[in-house]
């Protein structure tokens, strides 16, 4: 019970710490999840960020960038193990700091051998999950990445970022806010070139906001 009352205790403090915040003219979200009110959001693109690292060389990790996510998130704050992701990425707008990487990795293929990386006018890559499974304000999701058509499961460790009410000049919607980790074996996606200079394994680093 001292656990449950200390949880209840927390939760009132940080809502009352948001409120002031927000009366202060402080930002909108919290890390408090009743803000969470449930439904079905829709991925916001200017915000939701997948970062991917590669060893290089063995000397140093290289990490590039896909944006512009769409797709949606159904979840009930009541039953967290029932939430659903189903989300789209395009491939062709991933961006690194190097000019010359970024047109290699979409470089066309030649001479009737399959591209060094995702090819020129690759297709988008989905991710849906199959299984949610919650752990207080974390959450492991499972679920099917499809890529270079391939599709191969995948699992992200999920936490809660914030949420909260957006200002009316921003549009007056609920925003809720999580971040997650993974990684996956590019080979596995029949993406292996320069194996083993450039590492096989991907570490993913991913920034969701969804907006309702």
């Amino acid at each position: 019970m001292r656990i449950v009352h200390a949880f209840i205790l927390a939760a009132v403090m940080t809502g009352g710490v948001a409120a002031q915040q927000q009366a202060a003219g402080g930002p909108p979200g919290t890390k408090n999840v009743t803000a969470i009110t449930g439904g079905t959001y829709t991925a916001d693109p200017g915000h939701t960020l997948i970062e991917w690292t590669v060893d290089h060389l063995g000397v140093t990790p290289y990490f590039g960038l896909f944006g512009d996510v769409s797709g949606t998130l159904t979840l009930d704050p009541k039953n967290p193990g029932a939430a659903k992701v189903d989300v789209t990425i395009p491939v062709a707008k991933v961006t690194t700091a190097s000019e010359g990487l970024t047109k290699h990795l979409l470089k066309p293929a030649e001479g009737g051998k399959p591209a060094d990386f995702f090819g020129a006018a690759p297709a988008d890559a989905k991710f849906v999950s199959t299984r949610v499974t919650p752990n207080r304000q974390n959450a492991r999701i499972e679920g099917n990445l499809t890529l270079n058509g391939v599709t191969k499961p995948v699992t992200l460790d999920a936490a809660f970022y914030g949420a909260g009410k957006m200002p009316a000049q921003m549009g007056g919607k609920e925003g809720v806010g999580f971040t997650a980790t993974g990684t996956l074996r590019r080979s596995e996606f029949g993406i292996g070139y320069g194996v083993p200079m450039v590492g096989d394994e991907v570490k993913l680093k991913i920034t969701a906001a969804f907006m309702k």
